[in-house]
């Protein structure tokens, strides 16, 4: 065996062979923020594409504008302006240079001299055809754009501002407020007009994706002397917001609200007619609020000005913040309740966290759920197994079903109004349900039907609220679409559901709407409580309708019998005044000898007293006197009682203007008429 230094022990590693020890395997879970969620599924939020987007920023902002006005009870003055903006103006706001094309065929929207041949024999075509449809008097379509309008680069972009007149933000509360995602004050259990409590968030992040830019808001609250500016964006992967600006200014005019700006890539083309209809359908279910829409274009033609004035002062109450019933709640809400609540033990945290348990009911529940249970018992030591035996116990136990007293309708003066107002129907009804419950959680159904108006089509006009707020997609599945079409008898009530214009609003609010599919723009058809009191409310109106559509054919009935005996009017006053004047010649020549009456009536003929055109107005009166007493005495017999009355609201003169003018009031028992000298 050799001695020398070469020789290695078997214990030994060879050399070359010597490896660094291995380190941990690094962990494979990722983590994402809620902005980075949200940024990537920005569709579940109604970010689709570039149209709806432009079409849930302007929603998301007018949504929060009333929310904030009507928190302080202020009647909501609302500013949304949309303005286009070309792509050499956005280059020069991100500091971009314009450059000309160096290799067209690199560009998506670049076309062979052959593809554009084809493409314009093609365009040549269809214009052809359309001119044809034109002329037979056929329905025109509009004609898609062509590959050369494609270009999936050349993007529209738009400065979209929303001012109001509301309740502002606090200065230190503000970039939370937009730079980080669920973040909010819409986070209790109440009716709210959100739907993800994303409101402005969703538009800044679409901002950032779409051109980078930040968010610009300006905000003072009632009473502060100053205006709080502030620009920021976010940061995505952290969800914290990223401040550019945030100072105080000086608020001269003492103006409170808040101003939103924010640029994002959108299309108006496409989406322009849902935004218009959802600023229209705004202004129905708000008729206390007033609107100022605005679309500023790059070429004056374009630009759109319309203003939805306000038609009432009367604004429905605040919503109110309620507890949670026991029939509505699972394990995971027990466990966050009892962790979040400021009661000792077990029965105080029964009566003061669910609505309808009192103190007796919570004793008897409480007894119910066995002997490890005490009244007394810490409500924090509750275990798992426990914490599962109450949800068991609510599950199956009987409750009070919660009242409506914390929801905010509408209210059926404020329907009607809203209907009257956009649509000027000949006729319109109006009903409000009762609350009803669904799953513990109150809601209340509201409808009109409404017959004839401007700008409505023939047949089912339907228009869908939920939480005040109007739903316009994914309408075919919604509740109120299904049972308007396929559970109401149209006939029945005297309406033509295929040549009559028919508006059919139903508005529905609770603390929680039960919404279907990941978008939330409708309301599913396989809840039996939802379906039942729509159905309901639609009905009721419907009632309402008939009554009054019965008196209308009526009338038109009374016109019709009239115009008809008013034909023969002149023939049978000629017949009767030749077989008057037959009865003069026989008097004259003593063949025959009539009665004194008879006597009388001869000699007026004979006097020229009596003329075919006297017996024609003789006739018309009593035609006209029959008709009246046929009327009234069918009225009679109907009753007055069940004739359909409507309430008329007139809006009191101010105190001031009371004063200031003389008036004369004219008393009857049904109305007073004031005389304003």
């Amino acid at each position: 065996m050799e001695t020398g230094g070469s020789s290695e022990s078997p214990a030994e590693p060879k050399r070359g062979r010597s490896r660094a020890p291995k380190k941990a395997a690094e962990s494979l879970l990722k983590q994402k923020s809620p902005a980075e969620f949200f940024a990537e599924n920005k569709n579940i939020a109604g970010f689709d594409n570039p149209g709806k987007s432009l079409y849930t920023t302007v929603r998301e902002l007018v949504e929060n504008s009333l929310d904030s006005a009507e928190s302080i009870s202020e009647l909501p003055v609302v500013e949304i302006t949309i303005e286009e903006i070309g792509k050499s103006k956005f280059n020069s706001m991100i500091g971009l240079i314009d450059r000309e094309r160096v290799d067209a065929a690199l560009y998506d929207d670049y076309e062979t001299a052959k593809e554009r041949e084809r493409r314009l024999a093609k365009e040549a075509r269809a214009q052809e055809i359309q001119a044809k449809n034109a002329a037979s008097g056929k329905k025109v379509k509009e004609q898609s754009a062509g590959k050369g309008m494609k270009g999936r680069g050349e993007g529209s972009f738009y400065r979209v501002t929303c001012k109001d007149n509301g309740k502002g933000m606090p200065h230190d509360d503000i970039p939370n407020m937009f730079g980080r995602v669920l973040s909010g004050t819409k986070y209790g259990l109440k009716q709210t007009r959100g739907k993800f409590g994303l409101g402005a968030k969703m538009a800044l992040i679409w901002s950032k994706m779409s051109t980078g830019l930040p968010i610009e808001i300006s905000s003072s609250m009632k009473g502060q002397t100053y205006m709080t500016f502030c620009r920021l964006d976010i940061d995505i992967h952290r969800n914290v917001p990223h401040v550019h600006v945030h100072e105080k200014r000086k608020n001269d005019n003492k103006w409170h609200g808040a101003e939103i700006q924010v640029v994002i890539e959108g299309n108006w083309t496409t989406y322009r007619s849902k935004i218009l209809h959802y600023m229209r359908q705004m202004a129905v279910i708000t008729p206390y609020a007033q609107f100022l829409f605005r679309f500023i274009s790059e070429t004056s033609d374009k630009n759109v000005t319309i203003k939805f004035a306000r038609r009432t002062e009367v604004m429905p109450p605040v919503p109110l913040e309620t507890k949670h019933h026991p029939s509505s709640v699972d394990i995971l809400l027990i466990k966050r309740l009892i962790a979040e609540t400021s009661k000792q033990n077990l029965l105080q945290f029964l009566q003061h966290e669910f609505v309808n348990i009192g103190k007796s009911h919570a004793e008897r529940l409480i007894g119910e759920m066995g002997s490890e249970f005490s009244a007394k018992m810490p409500v924090k030591s509750l275990t798992d197994q426990q914490i599962v035996r109450i949800h068991q116990l609510f599950r199956q136990a009987k409750f009070d079903d919660p009242t409506g007293d914390c929801l905010s309708p509408a209210g059926e003066y404020n329907l009607r109004l809203g209907i009257i107002k956009e649509l000027h129907p000949d006729m319109v009804a109006t009903y409000s349900g009762s609350a009803q419950v669904f799953e513990g959680h109150p809601f209340i159904v509201e409808a009109g039907v409404s017959v004839g108006g401007k700008d409505v089509k023939q047949g089912l006009n339907i228009f869908r609220f939920a939480n005040r707020i109007p739903l316009l997609f994914e309408q075919g599945a919604d509740v109120v679409t299904r049972t308007a079409l396929k559970r109401i008898n149209w006939g029945t009530y005297k309406i033509n559901q295929t040549q009559d214009k028919i508006g059919v609003f139903v508005s529905i609010v609770s603390t929680k709407i039960p919404f279907k599919g990941t978008g939330k723009e409708y309301i599913g058809d396989d809840i039996k409580e939802i379906a039942t009191a729509v159905k309901s409310a639609i009905q009721q109106c419907c009632n309402q309708l008939k009554s009054k559509i019965i008196k209308k054919l009526q009338a038109r009935e009374q016109q019709e019998r009239k115009r008809n005996i008013g034909r023969y009017i002149p023939d049978a006053s000629a017949a009767i005044y030749d077989v008057l004047q037959a009865m003069t010649q026989l008097h004259a020549s003593k063949k025959r000898r009539y009665n004194e009456e008879d006597t009388d009536l001869v000699s007026k003929v004979a006097s020229r007293s009596i003329t075919t055109a006297t017996l024609k107005e003789k006739l018309s009166e009593h035609v006209a006197r029959v008709d009246y007493e046929m009327a009234l005495e069918y009225a009679t017999q109907s009753g007055v009682s069940e004739e359909p009355r409507e309430d008329v609201y007139i809006q009191a003169l101010e105190p001031a203007a009371a004063d200031a003018k003389k008036f004369l009031d004219f008393h009857s028992p049904a109305f007073v008429f004031r005389l304003v000298c």
